[in-house]
This record gives C-alpha cells, structure tokens and sequence, in this order.
C-alpha cells in the first residue's frame, strides 16, 4: 500500500467504466451507468448535474464510502476496489479528505474531538496532532470554539470544522459534496476560499459536487453528469494556457 501515499505523475484519483445499482420494487434504478474520469494531480474539478444525476454517488464510490457494482477506482497507481476492507480503510485515511453539505460531525464530541477523529483513523495521535489540530482552528477562526459541541456551534462554525476534519492528514485527494449547500453567502464564500487555497498553495486536488455557479467558475474544469453518465465537461480559460 505504499504507492497509495506517493504522489504520482499521472493522475490522483480515476474511475473506470463505474455502474451502480439500487433495487426498486421489481427493477434496479441505475445511479450510475459506465460513469469514467480522470482528474489529475493538483487539479480543481466540480461535477454539476441535476438531483439524480448521480454525483453524489459518484463521490461516494471514488471515497470508497460505497461499493459499485462495476468498474474499477483507482488512486493514482493503485486499484483501490481491489482492495480488502481493511486496505480499503487505510487508503481512504490516509489518501481522501472529507467535506460534507450537513457537516457530519459527531454530537457528542467537541470541535477538536472531532477534528482529531481524522488522525484516529490512520492511527496518529499524539502532542504534535493536537497542536496541528489547535493550529487549523485557529486559522479558519474557530480557535475559541473547541471545546463546545456542534449543536453549540452556528452552521458556518460546524463547516470550518468539518474542513479543518478534513485537511488534519495532508491528503492528496479532497472529496466535497455541495461544501456550501447549508450555509449562507458570505459563509459559503469563506469556505470556497478556503478550498481554493488548499488548492493553489498547497497543491491539494479537490473534486466537488456543487450547484454552486461562483464555485463552479472558480474550478480548472466542470464535469457534467446526466443519467449517471459523465455527459460533458468545459474547462476555465485560464486552465487551458500552457
């Protein structure tokens, strides 16, 4: 599982020909249908389409938090549905960070609890965990939040936590779905610029699903799904300069 963690020249995350089922009544409703991508290291990706396109499903898959019922993901050189559960597991905490529209953070722990659920998952802990911990906080302003609970905390609090949840391991790979969905413009604006720093600064690859059209014009390339297929993409003009 070494090459899970090594940043590779082609690509961060990829998916093959992925179809996924749900059954319904006496037939099975197709989320996605032969769905391929592939998005490149350091890139900004969105992926945009109706309710029912598929794109949450898609996130969920190439998360390895579902199961398709074909096709293949791959982060960078590694075929992650290959994988055991337990080799699935250690790819997702130590390759993909998390960014969810209700934040899905855990009632009864606090704001730092939460954020150091993260490191749990990959076996860290430690002086040098929380301080890394205190210190994301504190740079997305909720520093003097970390000792309330998430009913404590407003809507945009609980994001900058989820966020800073999401980033405490490094990863390669962010996997957003609709960041800005439940908050308010201004809040929302906050954690875009959030995102399009880790992005440029740090070289981060995001990927998100949003109806967002701000968030959306500030990616390298828009992917649109319909019908659980990929249907089309466009790309910002400023991405395509050599």
């Amino acid at each position: 599982m070494s090459k899970v963690l090594e940043l590779s020249e082609k690509h961060s995350v990829s998916v093959e020909s992925l179809t996924v089922a749900f059954p319904h009544d006496d037939r099975l409703l197709f989320a996605l249908q032969g769905a391929t991508l592939e998005v490149q290291r350091g890139e900004f990706v969105c992926v945009v389409g109706a309710s029912g396109s598929g794109k949450s499903t898609l996130l969920n898959v190439l998360g390895l938090l579902e199961d398709g019922e074909g096709g293949d993901v791959w982060y960078q050189d590694d075929r992650v549905t290959a994988l055991g559960r337990a080799a699935r597991s250690r790819a997702r905490g130590g390759y993909v960070g998390f960014l969810f529209q209700s934040f899905l953070l855990l009632p009864s722990l606090t704001a730092l609890e939460n954020v150091l659920l993260a490191a749990r998952y990959v076996g860290r802990s430690g002086p040098a965990t929380r301080r890394r911990a205190l210190d994301l906080l504190a740079e997305v302003g909720v520093a003097d939040r970390r000792d309330h609970f998430p009913p404590q905390l407003s809507g945009g609090e609980q994001q900058r936590v989820a966020f800073c949840r999401a980033v405490l391991n490094d990863p390669p790979l962010l996997l957003a779905d609709e960041p800005t969905g439940n908050l308010d413009s201004a809040t929302g604006g906050a954690i875009v610029d959030l995102l399009f720093a880790l992005n440029r600064e740090r070289g981060t690859t995001l990927l998100l699903v949003t109806h967002d059209e701000a968030l959306a014009e500030r990616a390298d390339r828009v992917v649109s799904l319909r019908d659980g297929r990929v249907a089309g993409e466009r790309r910002r003009a400023a991405a395509l300069a050599p």
